[in-house]
């Protein structure tokens, strides 16, 4: 794609330097999901197929007898926005021109008063409350709970071991998040709070009926909340969820835990030995990954597995019990990529439940066979026979990288005892001493350590370099090049369209280097491209997602037939960007003016 088509006029370059503002907070740009539906409604790309593609999942989102004009105020619009700058006649105008092939569901439940939810329903839920088999989780919003529950998501570091800081997505400051413990029947209340600079949201395995309308797409500083019956007892996964692409990028860069719904018929082996186990054990295994394309590429390369949040976490703390105790282990894979085939040397199952339901009942075993948010419960004694037993995915790669523990047999040993699925939650005094003495920092999406982040080098003899930008990160992440080189970024992220963001867009903006460039918002395989012609580092990030993080060193000798695509920057660049700072903020209170006087001139 052509530079000049790209970079689209000096509304867009005043619209990209008004997002500098905001990078040093680090917060995502909602604007960007607003300016890239813009783009696909204006002349130049109407009739892409991206954009007929995105007007017939917007129309198949819009609820029953409501205009795509609200959905879109609705979903995508915040701060109370409007879309009367995009044109709401044309807006209209595509779903009537070019009907959609897909039939609009029905959400006739969808924003009930509170003390009516659920009477359009009462019929099925008292046909279901009447079936052998468990009624769904749904209950009217205002239902008084038996627990409470809150997490809080946010972005930050955390030490998972070896010398080595992870920064990613956290719950509660941890990966994994807190162990979270229900009984069969109990209605809860889920409260979801947002402490971080961007859009999360909360999926919950255990609840079969709708979240995502109530827990989706929270904004930073809000919180949501979602009531429902835990009537399917089991060991499941919940999650991030801010909706579309975000949802499996939120998982791969951390934000899971384990929630068990405690069964109320007994498991075989308690009902046997007639007593509660000596040892519950909540084991999640996990994954951490160095780069986004590492995340999504195939079935994931991570660089590092783990049980329960830190690598070799039960081999530095062994998990002690006595010969004879009762063992129950509630095991989860949260992937996000990885099978699992989790293994005991030494033991041999006496019960297997999968997915952690009593009914779901398997005699002996070797190994339970999990893929990512699959679960069971494992049943066994310790043999009267002291010494080490292993614990460990016999997929033994992942088992090299960290997920390894140590179930250990000592007549001495203390039970009863419960270990939790937690990760660490790390004081920030702690956290500061990790990271000066740390050997790395990995990050998926962003700058880790200089050994992570080795460059890739291109001599001279190279004229065009390509970038893409894959799992929300730029790959290669830094790359070395001789001066005239042409880079161009590639867009390789496929979901960019569904209820909740459009968040896999993307752009380039240099936020520190000898020359200052920027591109327009780029859907999949949609391409950028600039000629860099001034040595030095250039450091550049996506404005809709701002933690993305790469880096360009421009070296040595010029380039052999590089192709110039743009003219070269001004020299002064620090005046440069604090003029185009300057005439953006003016922008910026000539826009707002004229939106407060269009809204007192509707009032009236």
């Amino acid at each position: 794609m052509k530079t000049s088509f790209l970079l689209g006029g000096l509304k867009t370059f005043i619209f990209i330097s008004l997002l500098f503002f905001s990078f040093s907070e680090l917060k995502a740009c909602e604007s960007c999901n607003r300016s890239f539906l813009n783009t696909l409604l204006g002349e130049d790309k109407f009739n892409s197929l991206i954009s007929k593609e995105m007007r017939t999942a917007i129309a198949a989102q819009s609820g029953k007898e409501e205009s795509p004009t609200k959905w879109v105020n609705d979903v995508l619009a915040m701060n109370n926005l409007t879309v009367t700058d995009l044109s709401p006649a044309a807006l209209n105008e595509i779903f009537t021109d070019e009907p959609s092939p897909v039939s609009a569901p029905s959400y006739s439940n969808t924003a009930t008063p509170a003390e009516n939810q659920g009477l359009e329903f009462f019929d099925v839920m008292q046909r279901d409350k009447n079936l052998p088999i468990p009624a769904t989780g749904y209950v009217p919003q205002n239902t008084q709970p038996d627990k409470y529950i809150r997490i809080t998501l946010e972005e930050g570091d955390t030490y998972i071991g070896n010398g080595v800081i992870y920064k990613g997505f956290t719950i509660d400051k941890k990966i994994p998040g807190p162990t979270l413990i229900v009984e069969e029947g109990d209605v809860v209340s889920f409260t979801v709070v947002n402490d971080g600079n961007i859009s999360h949201g909360a999926s919950i395995h255990a609840a079969y009926s709708q979240t995502s309308k109530y827990l989706g797409k929270i904004a930073p500083g809000d919180s949501a909340t979602v009531v429902f019956q835990a009537n399917s007892p089991g060991v499941y996964m919940y999650h991030c969820a801010p909706g579309g692409h975000a949802i499996p990028m939120h998982i791969i860069f951390g934000q899971y835990g384990m929630i068990v719904v405690e069964p109320k018929k007994k498991f075989e082996l308690e009902r046997i030995l007639n007593k509660e186990p000596d040892i519950e054990i909540y084991l999640v295994q996990h994954e951490y990954y160095a780069s986004g394309k590492d995340a999504v590429d195939g079935q994931g390369k991570p660089m590092y597995t783990a049980f329960n949040g830190k690598l070799f976490r039960y081999v530095e703390e062994p998990i002690v019990g006595k010969p004879g105790d009762y063992v129950r282990i509630n095991f989860l894979n949260a992937g996000p990529n990885l099978v699992s085939t989790f293994h005991i040397v030494g033991i041999v199952w006496d019960f297997a439940y999968w997915q952690g339901n009593p009914e779901n009942r398997f005699t002996g075993g070797q190994t339970v066979t999990a893929g990512p948010s699959d679960s069971w419960v494992i049943e066994f004694r310790i043999p009267p026979d002291e010494g080490s037993y292993l614990m460990l995915s016999h997929a033994v790669g992942s088992t090299d990288r960290g997920a390894l523990g140590l179930l250990v047999c000592d007549p001495d040993a203390e039970t009863p005892k419960t270990i939790l699925s937690d990760g660490i939650a790390y004081s920030e005094e702690e956290m500061e001493e990790f990271r000066s003495q740390a050997n790395r920092t990995i990050t998926p999406f962003g700058l880790g350590s200089d050994e992570v982040e080795v460059p890739v080098v291109y001599g001279s003899e190279t004229s065009e370099v390509i970038i893409r930008i894959i799992g929300n990160s730029y790959y290669p992440k830094v790359v070395q090049v001789a001066p005239g080189t042409t880079i161009k970024w590639v867009n390789e992220d496929v979901f960019t369209f569904m209820e909740g963001e459009f968040s896999g867009i993307h752009n380039v903006i240099v936020k520190d280097g000898p020359e200052i460039f920027y591109s327009p918002l780029l859907a999949h395989a949609e391409s950028y491209e600039f000629t860099i012609t001034k040595p030095g580092e250039y450091t550049y990030i996506c404005a809709p997602h701002p933690y993305m993080e790469a880096k360009i060193i421009v070296t040595g000798e010029q380039a052999k037939q590089a192709r110039v695509y743009s003219s070269v920057g001004p020299t002064n660049t620090t005046f440069y960007h604090w003029s185009i700072l300057a005439l953006a903020a003016l922008a910026l209170v000539v826009s707002v003016y004229a939106m407060v006087r269009k809204s007192e001139k509707s009032v009236i």
